[in-house]
């Protein structure tokens, strides 16, 4: 029953985030379900130390991110940046190629370090802009979008900066360029498929006579254009700048800094290689921020009114995303949840790159997060699939690469954090948008990380 209480949870979870249901209601509701379901587990206790420490960790961790990367998609949008980066792209790519550009960019970002949520909100107002010129209905573009955040470019290119990425070299001892070659295809087919699909469903649309949406008929409405634009290159130095500094910071400024003092208890007693992504993505949207402040200030017709929207715009998608990570909190603190990590460990024995593919994705399933799943993984089976691959002669580099692959996929069922933000920053549901989403980053990932283990 403990087991069955787990899952039932995720899946009334699933079915309330579809529906629409907010999760800052659900999930501490059915994270309590949960642990009604194990046998002397205190329910109080539970939330209060549990599920309210995991929520509150997360906003003391990431609150800084959201509410720059908040404050960075409104100073885009109002400035008329975002239109400008649009209508540059629309005349060296022409409309046909709008998807391709929102995940070439948003890719970058992503590969770049940028978080998944300050890609969503980097990426939408650009995106908007992108597929008003286009026509292409505004419900393809979270699709659109979690392409470029929540696929290829976070978990597949070598070298990439994203926490996914960088996580396994703790316990492998590999590089964020493991298995370059296999990263490069598996990454590549991802990025292929899903704009396949993608571009398949706006040609189904346009044959249907499906324009933008509500916001605005063909193109960008009068108030856009009428409406001062800065010119495409003052435009697109934000973009660029963030990407340039991310790697900047975490590669070069920020590890040669003294962080030795971060292992002291009054710092949490950290390593510091746990805190330079989050701070280069700081210090990055930080600069990124101020520099459109100050080239974009002309441009706005309210500065004040802007940066107030910003800062308030990231208040909604902070909470969901938080109550998100209280939830796996909980469910990964149950003694049921150690018998279900247990049996993981007995499949598929004799076969590394299989089991830790299937427990990784199980794990982020689970948790709705492909950061969670994979910690969890690792931490507790880390070691295990080490030693596995170096007794059958497996390539550390590869276990890495596919321990990657595999914490894409199951993720982006629709109580993912990251799904609820996307959806909430476009201004959308599961019901508009999330079909588009679950083949881009469920069914393609899967299909190539099972490709990419047939074919090791």
């Amino acid at each position: 029953m403990e087991i069955f209480g787990i899952f039932l949870a995720l899946s009334l979870l699933m079915i309330g985030a579809y529906r629409g249901i907010s999760v800052i209601l659900l999930a501490p509701l059915l994270a309590w379900l949960a642990t009604a379901f194990q046998a002397g587990t205190p329910w109080t206790a539970t939330y209060t130390e549990i599920f309210m420490k995991g929520m509150g960790g997360f906003v003391i961790s990431y609150f800084p991110l959201f509410l720059l990367g908040s404050l960075f998609g409104s100073l885009m949008t109002d400035s008329g940046a975002a239109a400008s980066v649009s209508r540059g792209l629309m005349k060296q790519l022409g409309k046909k190629h709008a998807i391709w550009a929102v995940i070439i960019t948003g890719s970058l970002l992503t590969y770049g370090g940028v978080s998944a949520w300050v890609v969503v909100f980097t990426m939408y107002p650009l995106g908007r802009e992108l597929f008003r010129e286009a026509n292409i209905p505004k419900r393809i573009l979270p699709g659109t979008i979690a392409t470029a955040a929540l696929s290829s470019a976070m978990v597949s290119f070598p070298g990439g900066m994203q926490i996914h990425n960088t996580m396994p070299m703790a316990y492998f001892g590999t590089t964020p360029y493991a298995a370059p070659i296999l990263g490069i295809w598996t990454g590549c087919a991802m990025l292929l498929l899903s704009w396949l699909w993608l571009n398949r469903q706006a040609k189904l649309a346009a044959i249907n006579g499906e324009g933008f949406g509500k916001e605005s008929n063909f193109g960008l409405d009068e108030q856009s254009k009428k409406q001062k634009l800065p010119p495409f290159l003052w435009a697109i130095l934000p973009l660029i700048l963030v990407l340039l500094l991310v790697y900047l910071f975490s590669e070069i400024w920020i590890p040669s800094w003294d962080l030795s003092y971060l292992k002291n208890a009054n710092y949490g007693a950290k390593d510091p290689s746990q805190i330079i992504g989050i701070w280069s993505v700081l210090f990055s949207l930080l600069f990124a921020v101020a520099f459109s402040i100050i080239i974009f200030w002309r441009y706005l017709e309210k500065p004040a009114q802007t940066l107030n929207e910003g800062t308030l715009g990231c208040l909604l998608p902070t909470l969901n995303t938080a109550s998100e990570v209280g939830f796996g909190a909980t469910i990964a603190s149950l003694a049921a949840f150690a018998a279900i990590k247990s049996s993981l460990l007995s499949a598929f024995a004799g076969h590394p790159l299989v089991s830790a593919a299937f427990s990784i994705n199980l794990l982020s399933g689970i948790t709705g997060s492909a950061s969670g799943g994979l910690s969890i993984a690792l931490s507790s089976l880390g070691e295990t699939y080490k030693n596995m691959a170096i007794e059958s002669g497996v390539s550390l580099e590869t276990l890495h690469r596919i321990s990657t692959l595999a914490c894409s996929g199951l993720d982006s069922l629709p109580h993912n954090g990251a799904v609820i933000t996307l959806l909430t920053v476009c201004g959308l549901t599961h019901k508009d948008s999330y079909k588009d989403i679950f083949v881009t980053t469920v069914i393609i990932p899967l299909f190539v990380l099972i490709c990419a283990l047939l074919v090791l």
